[in-house]
């Protein structure tokens, strides 16, 4: 089970990775105001979840992969934080949606956790 949700894992990364180029404005708006360069560090956060679903992809570099993940993951948490505020000042419907998603990342953080070996 555990080696076909690494590629279930690798997929979304690559996705997301895909859509910081495709879609560069939606993560410009979550990106918190204290962060330098908006639209730079939105394709270098691309780019590094890109990098982490081809680390984990193969046995050499999957542990490294697997902490590239990890402190992606806690890194990207102050943009989750930041969209949860502007669509809870915004009164914008899908609020509950971003609330729900910030402990989720401590479940991305355990799923990345399991390919460290």
């Amino acid at each position: 089970m555990l080696f076909y949700s690494k590629f279930v894992l690798v997929f979304f990364l690559i996705l997301a990775g895909i859509l910081h180029f495709v879609k560069p404005n939606f993560f410009m708006k979550i990106m918190p105001e204290y962060i330098p360069f908006h639209l730079k560090m939105v394709y270098i956060s691309g780019l590094v979840e890109i990098l982490c679903g081809i680390l984990l992809l193969f046995p050499e570099t999957q542990k490294l992969g697997a902490y590239l993940c990890i402190l992606l993951f806690i890194a990207v948490f102050p943009a989750n934080i930041e969209m949860a505020r502007k669509f809870y000042l915004a009164h914008h419907k899908y609020f509950w949606l971003t609330v729900i998603r910030l402990p989720l990342q401590i479940v991305l953080i355990w799923w990345a956790y399991q390919f460290r070996k």
